[in-house]
């Protein structure tokens, strides 16, 4: 029979072990996006693989090739695109990252934003936004706000965040103006990196 007292050493040391690299998880590897560079089938009022959509009766678009849009993608062969309206109707999008963003720690993606003039009448400048939460098609956590993306040319932009609770859903939303949506405008988006860990400072 083996020395209890080894016994407890041995238990304590793996455990300690174990503790040191579960504590070590969340702040190792990269969280992905399913289909990033929403590549699929163009098509108009229709939401890429891998996503869904967030807003009732409207849905976005597959471009290039309909609405006039022909821009190139940035990264791959297609790319979304989400307008507002004069009615107040908006258009967004979302999905479950691979894994959850932990509260509390700094997270970073890039992204890249552009503007369409010829976009069969929403042709007018819009910002995007987005949200992080703990539930499909949630806004409890905003965690970028673009400026007015007027360029036809990609832009991209690094997003920079600490979630304040535990999150495992992003939401991307064609936005213009707080409480007045009501212009006809549209924003392009394309190549959505993966989710990495960043330092706060």
């Amino acid at each position: 029979m083996k020395n209890p007292t080894y016994i407890t050493f041995y238990n304590i040391k793996y455990f300690i072990i174990l503790i040191s690299y579960l504590v070590a998880q969340p702040i190792s590897g990269q969280i992905f996006l399913n289909n990033p560079s929403f590549e699929d089938t163009p098509s108009d009022a229709t939401t890429p693989m891998g996503w869904f959509e967030c807003e009732e009766y409207t849905t976005p678009d597959i471009l290039p090739g309909y609405w006039g849009v022909y821009d190139e993608a940035v990264e791959g062969e297609t790319y979304v695109g989400m307008i507002t309206r004069e009615n107040g109707t908006f258009e967004s999008i979302g999905q479950r990252v691979s894994e959850t963003m932990i509260e509390g720690y700094c997270y970073q993606f890039n992204i890249d934003l552009a503007h369409s003039n010829s976009y069969s009448g929403y042709s007018k400048p819009i910002k995007l936004r987005i949200y992080t939460a703990n539930k499909k098609c949630g806004d409890q956590q905003l965690i970028f706000e673009s400026p007015m993306i007027e360029d036809e040319d990609w832009q991209n932009f690094t997003i920079k965040f600490t979630p304040e609770k535990d999150y495992r859903y992003l939401l991307f939303e064609a936005f213009y103006k707080e409480g007045w949506f009501k212009r006809k405008g549209n924003i392009l988006v394309d190549n959505i990196t993966p989710i990495i860990h960043c330092n706060k400072a």
